[in-house]
């Protein structure tokens, strides 16, 4: 087993649609153009850069709605209120650090086109990994979810933007404690899978770390501190924020899964939000005996994420499988 950590300066991917530039991180006037709902949260700050309240839900939903429609293909994109509203940005590093691993593999070129077919664990209702893996680099996706309302919406979506019609399939995940169970059926093979975990052990823990949120969002724009009534800036279900305990068991249940289905996907990989949350992961990690393990970490402003991903496939079946969908 061979475990690799890739440190990173906290910055964006270079391919990131999203790069802070002169210290503006968003084009106000060309999202607006996209989303004409933006507009009423935008204000215009004393050095004349605009901004929106981000403790407040609705600007955060529709700044994220701005961004998909102006840069990821997409017609159409609507999200209920108390649902996880994904950061972009943040999200489309997760897809782009993922292709830099597939390319690996891949005689060091990003792979592209609906060969190459991911998995995504808990794809919520907002179906926000498989709108920027289509658009991106054309892959193809499997979303599973274990909520029935979150499965309707982005049925909704898929149905509604011709981006996603053809290449992403939806799947009921009738068993919580399953991941890949009922999602992988015998025949299919992945190239990978990814995962956006529910990291709070507790809904006590997901609304003290929502409440510090909002305190550090107020004190971060300089807004009066008040008793706010947005509740969570990126909304989100119980099963989108909590699980019995938290990240660690989740992921550690989902490795421990990924044994079944070890020569079904090449790469299989989830968020950690936590860097604590490591240690036993990685301990998990070394009880399954992957070939090969990396943890990949990501900037975006001041704040350091990462994945982890693990394959059971040596270097030489990897290149054999992305060689087998490269055009020839």
């Amino acid at each position: 087993m061979a475990l690799t950590l890739t440190n990173m300066k906290p910055q964006l991917h270079p391919r990131n649609r999203h790069q802070v530039i002169d210290g503006v991180a968003y084009h106000f006037d060309e999202l607006c153009k996209a989303n004409p709902d933006l507009n009423p949260h935008v204000t215009t700050l004393d050095n004349q850069h605009k901004t929106i309240n981000f403790s407040d839900p609705k600007a955060v939903k529709e700044l994220n709605r701005a961004l998909l429609l102006a840069y990821y293909k997409v017609d159409f994109w609507q999200l209920p209120d108390q649902f996880l509203c994904p950061p972009i940005p943040g999200r489309a590093d997760y897809i782009h650090h993922l292709a830099d691993l597939l390319a690996e593999d891949n005689q060091g070129q990003l792979p592209k086109g609906k060969r190459f077919k991911g998995i995504d664990i808990g794809t919520g209702a907002n179906l926000v990994y498989p709108i920027i893996g289509r658009s991106e680099y054309q892959w193809s996706f499997v979303a599973s979810d274990v909520n029935p309302t979150s499965i309707q919406c982005a049925k909704t979506l898929i149905q509604s933007n011709r981006l996603l019609k053809s290449d992403v399939k939806l799947v009921s995940q009738s068993s919580p404690q399953h991941f890949f169970k009922g999602v992988i059926k015998a025949d299919q093979e992945y190239a990978f899978s990814l995962c956006n975990p529910p990291f709070h052990k507790s809904a006590e823990e997901a609304e003290q770390g929502s409440q510090q949120k909002q305190k550090n969002l107020r004190r971060n724009q300089h807004l009066k501190q008040h008793k706010s009534s947005h509740g969570l800036n990126f909304g989100g279900q119980n099963s989108e924020l909590w699980c019995p305990g938290g990240e660690v068991e989740f992921v550690c249940n989902m490795i421990e899964e990924s044994v079944l289905y070890q020569h079904q996907v090449v790469w299989f990989s989830s968020l950690v939000a936590k860097k604590d949350s490591l240690t036993a992961i990685k301990a998990q990690l070394a009880k399954i005996k992957p070939a090969k393990i990396k943890i990949i970490q990501m900037g975006q402003g001041s704040k350091i994420s990462r994945f982890v991903a693990w394959t059971f496939k040596t270097e030489l079946e990897r290149q054999q499988y992305f060689s087998q969908r490269r055009p020839t």
